[in-house]
């Protein structure tokens, strides 16, 4: 009995499959089935995996955000709480300033007080008012001339002046009086005093500052 001859791939004529040992067809379909299988891998599992770890990867940082958010929100109410009372203590404390119309009054204390202290008043002139966000400060340009005992008792008596006084120093000098006056200090410069707006006028600082704010997006 004659034995079969062992096929060689070289043997094999790729143009006519059906002509192929069983052997061979079969190896054929397994390594197509397999090259099949990769191909499908790259193309479809392997993307979706990709695409699998990057919505995972959203997901947990969404979360990250949705429990940081959740948290800010649960501490939003006692926030406002807590604004709204430090704008309640700010608008009590602005109260306690002069309003506009116990400004020109007040301005008169400090310079009587002034000389009710001992000290010579040779400049006292107040300036044009400045408007702020919810408050107007005066300056008031004076030379004033004392000994330091004087300039003690004015410090003092400012401070117990009805209303609340305010006065910040800018520019200000304090030196020795020339000439014959032993112990005689000069106090000059610039002090600023400062008054709350009333809601009339706060309404107009809110109105400028709305209409300076639309001018400049129509600029842009």
């Amino acid at each position: 009995m004659s034995q079969k001859k062992p096929f060689k791939v070289s043997d094999l004529d790729f143009n006519n499959i059906g002509d192929w040992p069983r052997n061979a067809k079969i190896v054929f379909c397994v390594l197509v089935g397999l090259f099949i299988l990769v191909m499908a891998w790259f193309l479809l599992i392997k993307g979706k995996s990709e695409e699998l770890a990057s919505l995972e990867g959203k997901e947990t940082q969404l979360r990250r955000d949705f429990e940081d958010k959740a948290g800010r929100a649960a501490n939003l109410e006692p926030l406002k709480q807590q604004l709204a009372q430090m704008e309640q203590v700010l608008q009590q404390m602005l109260r306690q300033l002069p309003s506009k119309t116990e400004m020109p009054d007040l301005i008169v204390d400090v310079s009587q007080t002034a000389l009710s202290s001992g000290l010579s008043n040779e400049l006292f002139q107040p300036g044009p008012e400045s408007p702020k966000e919810f408050y107007a400060e005066k300056p008031i340009a004076l030379r004033m001339v004392g000994s330091y005992h004087q300039f003690g008792a004015f410090v003092s008596g400012v401070a117990s002046l009805p209303r609340v006084v305010i006065l910040t120093m800018h520019d200000i000098s304090l030196q020795p009086k020339d000439g014959n006056n032993a112990g005689m200090l000069e106090l000059s410069g610039t002090v600023k005093t400062y008054r709350y707006l009333d809601e009339e006028e706060t309404a107009a600082q809110e109105k400028a500052a709305a209409d300076a704010a639309a001018g400049n997006k129509g600029g842009k």
